[in-house]
């Protein structure tokens, strides 16, 4: 009897023990994907005769789905994002035959240079909403206004010229095309610096998408510097900008001095 009673406790809890059990097409927790990156350098040096440069960067993704990997669902955008700093935009207008500023707008901490490459084109990798929301692209950098007033009739007008004039200096820059997969796991990217780049604490920043959603990403600081004659030049202007003036006033004026003996007529 005892035996009995046993076998029949055993078939009553089977369903349940069943039910605890892993069955194929279960949920499971998802891994995360991962995302690490290095550049080929931690510091750029800008010398009298610095012309512009590219810079590499390096990076390896984990945890990825092979399938998706194979069918190109995986993108990488990376970013070298300059100082951030208040901008000015001014429209001139004619008055009485003169061009003068009549109206500017200052938009606030917005990166003093831009330097973009992806694995394909942005727009194709997810919604412009997507984009808007994570600030990634030339298109997409939040312009904010300093103290704005108005109908925000001629907003457009004003971020649209911004945005001309960073692309006409080289400072705001894009390569659909600069970040190329290695291997199954590794990407290497080519980012465009300018000749006139600014000085300070840049940001390398990539981006990892899947399957049109963005699911991590990664900064790293990068140091850009004078050096030579050009930091002497820049530290005596802030550091002693009384003495810099005299200085600069007195070399012009034997630079003055010596061009009047050198060319004077006879």
């Amino acid at each position: 009897m005892r035996l009995i009673a046993s076998i029949l406790l055993f078939l009553c809890l089977l369903p349940a023990v069943a039910g605890a059990q892993w069955l194929p097409g279960q949920a499971t927790e998802a891994v995360r994907e991962g995302l690490e990156i290095g550049t080929s350098t931690s510091e750029i040096a800008i010398t009298s005769d610095f012309h512009g440069a590219d810079l590499t960067i390096f990076g390896a993704l984990s945890n990825t789905d092979q399938l998706l990997l194979a069918i190109g669902q995986y993108d990488v955008v990376v970013v070298l994002e300059g100082p951030r700093e208040d901008a000015t935009v001014r429209k001139k207008e004619r008055v009485f035959g003169i061009w003068v500023n009549r109206r500017s707008m200052t938009f606030e901490a917005v990166p003093h240079s831009y330097s973009m490459s992806s694995s394909r084109m942005i727009d194709d990798l997810t919604t412009p909403l997507e984009l808007t929301d994570q600030g990634i692209g030339i298109d997409h950098i939040p312009l904010t206004p300093v103290g704005f007033v108005g109908d925000g009739s001629n907003l457009g007008e004003f971020r649209q010229a911004f945005l001309r004039l960073q692309q006409g200096g080289a400072l705001y820059d894009r390569n659909p095309s600069g970040v190329r997969f290695v291997s199954s796991n590794l990407f290497k990217a080519s980012l465009r610096l300018p000749a006139n780049i600014p000085n300070g604490v840049h940001t390398v920043r990539a981006y990892l998408f899947k399957s049109g959603n963005l699911i991590t990403d990664k900064s790293l600081p990068l140091r850009v510097i004078k050096t030579g004659i050009e930091q002497t030049i820049t530290d005596a202007a802030h550091d002693q900008p009384i003495l810099y003036g005299f200085a600069a006033v007195a070399l012009a004026v034997v630079t003055g001095w010596g061009a009047s003996l050198i060319f004077r007529k006879e």
